[in-house]
């Protein structure tokens, strides 16, 4: 954190960033937690042989009362 960061200024690079909170860390004298490795996980898979069931859309049904009541509204939807 030796530079002035102004308001339009791009993003920096992540190292810098990272770089920049070690050093706030390291002045207010935080200790980081160890993360232990398992709760790390990882991201999900995308591929299709994880996931090869199809999953059907729930169907919505229209009761004849709930229909008859909806035509009889009169609604200007404009």
């Amino acid at each position: 954190m030796t530079y002035l960061r102004l308001a339009y200024d791009d993003q920096d690079t992540t190292g810098q960033m990272r770089l920049d909170c070690t050093a706030c860390a390291s002045h207010i004298e935080v200790v980081a937690p160890p993360i232990a490795p398992e709760l790390l996980g990882g991201a999900p898979s995308l591929d299709f042989v994880d996931f090869p069931r199809e999953i059907r859309k729930p169907e919505i049904t229209v009761s004849d009362a709930a229909a008859h009541l909806a035509s009889r509204l009169h609604l200007h939807l404009d």
